[in-house]
């Protein structure tokens, strides 16, 4: 299983260790974790990340929200993001 909030949070760790190391390894870990995750996650028709996904990229389950999947992680990378490319 593919779940969105380790994602996010390895589109940041990536970002932060390329930041400070300046080691291009870490550029090319956040570009691979950063496509992979644009690519598979967005819902294109309703917006929004799907939660849950298979190895593969296919949707596990479609749902966006749940007791354990809120607002936190994916507007958190979005913003951390911003702030840190700015």
């Amino acid at each position: 299983m593919k779940f969105w909030w380790p994602h996010c949070e390895a589109i940041i760790a990536t970002a932060l260790a390329y930041e400070v190391s300046g080691d291009a390894k870490y550029s090319d870990m956040h570009a691979a974790v950063h496509d992979w995750s644009f690519k598979h996650f967005p819902d294109a028709e309703h917006g929004k990340w799907f939660g849950w996904l298979h190895r593969d990229g296919g949707v596990s389950q479609p749902a966006k929200g749940s007791h354990f999947k809120g607002p936190f992680h994916l507007p958190r990378m979005l913003w951390y993001m911003d702030r840190l490319l700015a």
